[in-house]
């Protein structure tokens, strides 16, 4: 279960669901209720991550596009979700604020980092076609701690 999640609950937020990454790349949605049902249900050698999902929560739906991303889910998925969600350049801009993170255009692609950001050589940071992209490379790194 991922950090996000765990705080989430803690915090007594009510999920609407869940979403898990499997080991084939697929990300896949479980209501909420399946999930209170039968605890044990992600214990499974087929489960990489799980991520609780409550919509009002703008931080939910970015964690787990980066995470599963950076975790290797399916591309096409991601992007569906992203779609869905409105998770666009201009709204990483606030994911960005709210993670302590820099976000930044670097010609056609995006640079994020964190806040001491310097330059490419001297600081870390991830890169990409768009922020996700960018978001997700810092991730895979270990380097965002979500």
């Amino acid at each position: 279960m991922s950090k996000m999640t765990k705080v989430l609950l803690e915090a007594g937020v009510k999920l609407e669901g869940y979403f898990y990454l499997h080991t084939n790349g697929d990300l896949i949605y479980k209501p909420a209720i399946v999930v209170e049902f039968d605890p044990e249900h992600f214990n499974s050698n087929f489960v990489v991550e799980t991520w609780g999902f409550a919509q009002e929560y703008r931080e939910c739906a970015w964690t787990i596009l980066v995470e599963a991303l950076a975790l290797g889910a399916n591309i096409k998925r991601i992007k569906e979700l992203q779609q869905k969600w409105g998770c666009t350049n201009e709204d990483a801009v606030k994911y960005a604020e709210k993670m302590h993170l820099q976000i930044v255009q670097d010609g056609t692609g995006w640079i994020a980092s964190f806040d001491d950001f310097v330059n490419i050589q001297e600081s870390q940071c991830g890169s990409g076609d768009d922020c996700l992209e960018a978001f997700a490379d810092l991730a895979k790194q270990g380097l965002i701690k979500t």
